[in-house]
């Protein structure tokens, strides 16, 4: 049995019932192969693809990933937005409280058992975001020389 091939950008985008532009292309693949990017981070990387694009459109073009589940939104509290490309699964995130740094944290113990909530008060849960605080290694180390 052979493995399906992996689907191109512009593949994923006309699956997701959006129109393939060389910005969403160059966009959508700045996000994967970023880090948890702002938006003039993303917009830097995708104007280093394919030339010139507003900050309108980079804002634009992100909603409409976002409500596609192409791309996911984080929004650490007292953090400007950071956009991801790994979705479909239910992960958290860790920030340092010094410099804002963000990294992708496993569930803790399997199949997303946050989303049994204790008293789900008639929602029909199927997200949970769980943030961890604390300070990334470089500036553990800062402080602590």
């Amino acid at each position: 049995m052979t493995a399906s091939p992996t689907p191109t950008t512009a593949e994923e985008l006309r699956g997701a019932g959006l129109r393939v532009t060389a910005a969403r292309v160059a966009l959508l693949e700045t996000v994967r192969d970023g880090d948890h990017l702002g938006v003039e981070a993303i917009a830097s990387g995708v104007r280093d693809r394919v030339g010139h694009i507003s900050l309108q459109a980079v804002y634009e073009a992100l909603h409409a990933l976002t409500a596609a589940g192409l791309v996911r939104r984080i929004e650490p509290a007292g953090h400007p937005a950071r956009y991801e490309g790994r979705v479909g699964d239910n992960h958290h995130h860790i920030v340092c409280r010094s410099c804002g740094a963000v990294a992708d944290v496993d569930c803790a113990v399997g199949d997303a058992p946050c989303l049994t909530a204790a008293d789900d008060h008639g929602f029909a849960i199927d997200e949970a975001e769980v943030v961890y605080w604390g300070l990334c290694p470089e500036c553990s180390t800062g402080r602590s020389s």
